[in-house]
């Protein structure tokens, strides 16, 4: 069956057999940051925007989904200008093996959309149907916090992804030492 959809704004008609679902048609069609842990909907690794709601692709029929808007994790930004929920994730040492983390992206930009000013408590629970095997959590969830934080204008990072200097430092103060004995 013919599809028509609109991925990551290009409109376009893809071929679906009755046996795949939106995850499957996408990655045969190039676009592979939609990951498939679970063909059934339940890990979070498929997830993406369909007419702006956050659904998981894996298990969701691609009829569902006929004349929808689809935007997947590569339309959030490119390599060179990332999504600063992308940027926060790469800065904060957020993704191990990586096949989880589309779908936490995803998850993170939804929840920054409608809600800028989240506590740790209500990250955890955004992410809390994405299944994660490497990170336990802990640094998606400094990301996300990290990237509402830019979203704001709050603060910014330093390239290596430390907090940026504000200045040269003062007479007896550390130059920002590892504490691994050089505070000279």
């Amino acid at each position: 069956m013919d599809i028509e959809l609109t991925i990551n704004g290009e409109r376009t008609t893809v071929e679906a057999g009755s046996a795949d679902d939106l995850a499957t048609v996408l990655r045969q069609h190039g676009y592979i940051g939609v990951k498939c842990g679970c063909d059934g909907g339940t890990c979070g690794a498929s997830k993406v925007f369909v007419d702006g709601e956050v659904r998981m692709a894996c298990g969701m029929a691609p009829r569902e989904a006929d004349g929808s808007e689809i935007r997947t994790v590569a339309a959030l930004g490119t390599q060179d200008d990332l999504h600063p929920v992308q940027q926060a994730f790469v800065d904060n040492f957020a993704v191990q093996c990586g096949f989880c983390i589309p779908g936490m992206i995803i998850q993170a930009v939804a929840l920054l959309d409608s809600n800028p000013d989240p506590s740790e408590r209500e990250v955890r629970e955004a992410l809390s149907d994405n299944v994660c095997r490497c990170t336990g959590y802990q640094k998606p969830v400094e990301a996300v916090l990290d990237a509402a934080g830019r979203m704001r204008g709050e603060q910014s990072v330093a390239a290596d992804g430390g907090q940026p200097a504000s200045g040269p430092p003062q007479p007896g103060e550390s130059a920002g030492c590892c504490g691994g004995g050089c505070d000279e």
